[in-house]
């Protein structure tokens, strides 16, 4: 997670597989690209001001609907996301790109947005670069997978959303100044130890797995 206070600032590098960053603000529905990211997508810096529809029409017609899935997971459920996908530039020019992020969480412990990078990974990207990227995308996938389970738990047994049940951690995460992924996995592993189901309770549960 990041804090509020990052909100202003966004990377860029000059290296060459070009990295730029990105903020999204769920105030307003706003999103922020840096130079670089703009550039990614053909536009001179400041050129455009990105929305979440000028954003889907870059993306290749094959990625579409994955992207979309995922920004919709950044505008509402918000936690960490990793995607690999590709981009077609202004000038028709296809991109492959890889986009990282975690969610922006003011003081309070609410999620306020997203904040990441970009990688264009389309020419330059040798092996060196590209396993450390490849490691850094695995942990945040593994992440996400721990936090998704744990979001599932609190959903099960408090009847609640998903939305509502990442509330829940990020607020056990601030309370306990704990990283929200190992909140979750805390979460998991108690649950595992401690929490005993009651067979007719996991009867039941068996008889709707194997309902036709």
């Amino acid at each position: 997670m990041v804090n509020e206070d990052g909100l202003g600032q966004t990377s860029e590098s000059g290296a060459p597989h070009r990295v730029g960053g990105f903020l999204y603000h769920r105030s307003g529905d706003r999103w922020e690209w840096s130079d670089e990211v703009a550039r990614i997508h053909g536009y001179a810096p400041g050129q455009v001001d990105p929305t979440t529809e000028l954003m889907l029409s870059h993306k290749h017609p094959d990625d579409r609907r994955h992207v979309a899935q995922t920004l919709l997971a950044i505008r509402t459920s918000g936690g960490p996301f990793s995607s690999r996908h590709r981009i077609i530039d202004t000038a028709g020019d296809t991109h492959s790109v890889i986009v990282v992020g975690d969610s922006v969480v003011a003081e309070s412990g609410e999620v306020v947005g997203s904040s990441g990078f970009y990688i264009d990974v389309t020419e330059t990207l040798d092996s060196t670069v590209k396993a450390s990227v490849d490691e850094l995308v695995n942990e945040i996938t593994v992440s996400r997978g721990v936090i998704e389970q744990a979001k599932g738990m609190l959903m099960v047994i408090y009847g609640i959303s998903a939305d509502r049940a990442f509330d829940i951690l990020v607020w056990r995460s601030q309370e306990t100044n704990v990283k929200l992924r190992d909140v979750a996995e805390q979460l998991i592993v108690r649950t595992l130890d401690d929490f005993r189901v009651p067979t007719p309770l996991r009867t039941r549960f068996d008889h709707l797995l194997l309902q036709g």
